[in-house]
């Protein structure tokens, strides 16, 4: 009789083992009687009737899936392979687990493919530098997809593009190109500007002939001091005319030229 007992505690607390489930807030149970949907459950304190019901726990928490590297050809014939990471959650249990075998098998499975169709139809330019065009075209398309699946992708990212060496090349050898190009632009409006003020420098010159004489004789002090054994330098004539009109003035003539400095042969 003891032993009798005995079974029938072990029978109940197997029964009671098999009964009873606690569920994580982040989980939910999908019960199934007798092979049929009975909904959906939890968290906490679940008691299904064993034998009979049946549940599948499904976690609520966002998935991070990686997306293996793809080999793509862009719309503009560049081989190039590309990989993503996918985060995506299950919004609707019953979905998850009804309409769909495997819904991490199939999200990944559509992830790649759709990630392939994407960045092939883009061109290589596009898809360097307007990468978050592509994510937010990705994760509308996957999560379209997944949507009957009871399935939510909240983002995706393209996490790396990797180029033929030859490509790299060309691209490094067009960046450098592009800065000499700059380079240049900027060399050319320099000297541009520095002309602009060296035309104002000169109107304003012309208007006070003395301060052309005497930018000349600080011209000829930086000379001086280059350490030149012979220095030629031509004198402008502008610089004899105070002198010639002071002659002029003592002399009393209507005029003085050059010329009245240079000794003319007497036969």
């Amino acid at each position: 009789m003891t032993g009798l007992l005995i079974g029938i505690v072990i029978v109940v607390l197997i029964l009671l083992a098999n009964a009873v489930n606690i569920l994580q807030e982040y989980e939910r149970a999908v019960v199934f009687r007798l092979g049929r949907f009975a909904g959906v459950r939890g968290p906490g304190f679940v008691l299904i009737i064993p034998f009979f019901e049946k549940i599948v726990r499904v976690s609520l928490r966002v998935v991070t899936h990686d997306v293996p590297p793809q080999d793509v050809i862009t719309r503009d014939n560049v081989s190039v392979k590309v990989n993503a990471v996918v985060y995506f959650r299950v919004m609707d249990p019953e979905k998850a687990i009804i309409e769909i075998e495997n819904y991490k098998f199939a999200t990944s499975q559509i992830s790649q493919t759709t990630l392939r169709s994407v960045v092939g139809s883009a061109e290589l330019d596009e898809l360097l530098s307007e990468r978050e065009k592509l994510n937010k075209e990705l994760q509308s398309v996957i999560d379209k997809e997944t949507d009957p699946w009871g399935i939510k992708v909240s983002t995706v990212e393209i996490k790396h593009v990797d180029l033929p060496q030859d490509m790299q090349r060309a691209m490094a050898r067009q960046a450098e190109s592009e800065r000499d190009r700059r380079a240049k632009i900027i060399n050319a409006m320099g000297e541009y500007q520095a002309a602009e003020k060296l035309v104002a420098a000169a109107k304003l010159m012309e208007q006070s002939p003395v301060t052309i004489q005497l930018r000349y004789l600080q011209t000829l002090n930086e000379i001086a001091a280059e350490n030149n054994s012979t220095t030629v330098f031509p004198i402008p004539i502008d610089l004899f005319k105070p002198f010639l009109n002071l002659m002029k003035g003592k002399s009393g003539k209507t005029g003085v030229t050059p010329e009245d400095f240079i000794e003319k042969d007497t036969k």
